[in-house]
């Protein structure tokens, strides 16, 4: 590489890993906007299921076909951009795989690579065919129409064009490497068990072309990487990287453990206490009142709430198990974590464009994303948690706009209304007199 490739090379670096960190940036920030809990307890699970969950894939092979390809791609993909250390190496100092002082530990990392980056197409192609040519039940929903879809495709677009792009650069590589006399600085270096078999297409070719094509293919893969980079911030896939912490800083609690707020737990204390006097002032602790019960927007949200939001892999799982769905009700899990990433990046551009100040908007994320319909449709089953793949919790959402509706406004459905009438006057959500609540006992 002349010294001008170096300079560009940095100068495309800077600009890539830059761009990459202003956006991480943003994620934090608005991650940040969610009220605070504390999720730093037991942290040996915590661990344990960051490492089975996010780096195992424990959950994703419940569905064996679908897991086994996803460790593919998930594992090629990971793998194979360790030989990105190489290309940043070589494009910084000049050099043509430094590595490969490695010897035979070297031909066997460019061998198993490609291998992998083969294993990956296959894959890759696979899920394509699922998405659209099978489309499979729970990729057809209505909720992933427009980007959603597209953005799911965009992805796999990108993933074939850069394996590509690396077994092609290979293949114009290996055909240099064993160029009779030698070609400039392509020593015999890798194994390459995928791409000599594509590297005929180069015979006949003069080799200062191919040289100039295996030049076009390395910039391209290393730009592709860095475009890939940076859309991710954009994209469901963001996934592959906050799988780790989402997993880490899941709730551990029971399934179906509905945490209670201080407040309320305190006024209901007072209630059932005989000795307290209910006209006697109570101290105030202002860290135990929310200033709202229950969530309306984002900001209402815990901050793991939002950190699952951006985590959403929009699989469907969790709409495909859900019952209400599945009868043909509105409400639909994965569109709750879509709707609320969607709701949570409206709210951060207010912020971009008032200065880091959120001006009101007169949009909040109950009503004009989620509605009433679909929060009163969903039966508390924790069916949704039980198959996510990455550990992500719609019904804490769903639960906490619920209790809003309830605690806040007061616009509960009428036959929950009617329950806690009579259990508030009766004792039981029946309506039946309180004098004949142990009349069932002498009906035999």
């Amino acid at each position: 590489m002349s010294f001008l490739d170096t300079i560009l090379f940095a100068i495309l670096l800077i600009i890539g890993f830059g761009y990459f960190a202003i956006n991480v940036k943003k994620l934090i920030r608005n991650i940040k906007l969610g009220q605070d809990i504390d999720r730093t307890d037991n942290s040996s699970q915590r661990w344990k299921n960051m490492t089975m969950i996010a780096l195992g894939q424990s959950k994703m092979v419940k569905r064996p076909i679908a897991g086994f390809l996803h460790i593919i791609v998930y594992v090629g993909f990971v793998i194979i951009n360790i030989e990105l250390l190489e290309i940043i190496i070589d494009g910084l100092f000049g050099t043509h795989r430094v590595f490969s002082g490695l010897g035979s530990l070297y031909n066997f990392l460019i061998g198993s690579f490609e291998i992998l980056a083969f294993l990956v197409l296959v894959a890759v192609i696979v899920f394509w065919i699922r998405r659209n040519t099978i489309k499979l039940k729970r990729f057809a929903s209505s909720d992933l129409d427009g980007k959603p879809r597209n953005d799911a495709n965009y992805i796999l677009y990108f993933e074939v064009v850069l394996m590509s792009l690396f077994l092609l650069m290979n293949a114009a590589d290996f055909h240099l490497q064993n160029v009779v006399g030698g070609f400039g600085h392509y020593h015999q270096a890798g194994s390459f068990p995928v791409s000599q078999f594509i590297a005929p297409i180069f015979d006949g070719m003069n080799n200062q072309l191919v040289a100039i094509l295996e030049r076009t293919f390395w910039w391209l893969h290393i730009i592709g990487i860095l475009c890939f980079l940076n859309y991710l911030y954009f994209s469901k896939h963001l996934h592959i990287l906050l799988a780790f912490p989402n997993t880490f800083y899941a709730d551990l609690n029971a399934k179906g453990k509905f945490d209670n707020l201080e407040s309320v737990t305190k006024e209901v204390k007072l209630m059932m206490d005989p000795n307290a006097d209910p006209f006697a002032a109570q101290p105030v602790d202002d860290n135990s009142i929310p200033s709202k019960f229950g969530a309306s927007d984002v900001q209402d949200l815990n901050w793991v709430q939002l950190l699952n939001a951006y985590t959403c892999t929009e699989c469907g799982r969790c709409t495909s198990a859900c019952p209400a769905n599945q009868t043909g009700k509105k409400l639909s899990p994965r569109k709750i974590m879509m709707d609320t990433r969607d709701r949570l990046e409206e709210v951060g551009i207010n912020l971009d464009a008032n200065k880091g100040v959120f001006v009101p908007d007169n949009k909040s994320l109950l009503n004009d994303y989620i509605t009433t319909e679909e929060l009163w449709a969903c039966t508390s089953c924790n069916a949704c948690v039980e198959e996510c793949p990455v550990s992500i919790s719609p019904l804490s959402i769903i639960m906490d706009m619920r209790r809003y509706l309830v605690m806040e406004q007061s616009a509960a459905p009428q036959s929950l209304n009617a329950m806690m009438t009579n259990i508030e006057n009766n004792g039981a959500p029946w309506q039946y007199n309180q004098m004949d609540r142990l009349n069932w006992k002498d009906e035999n």
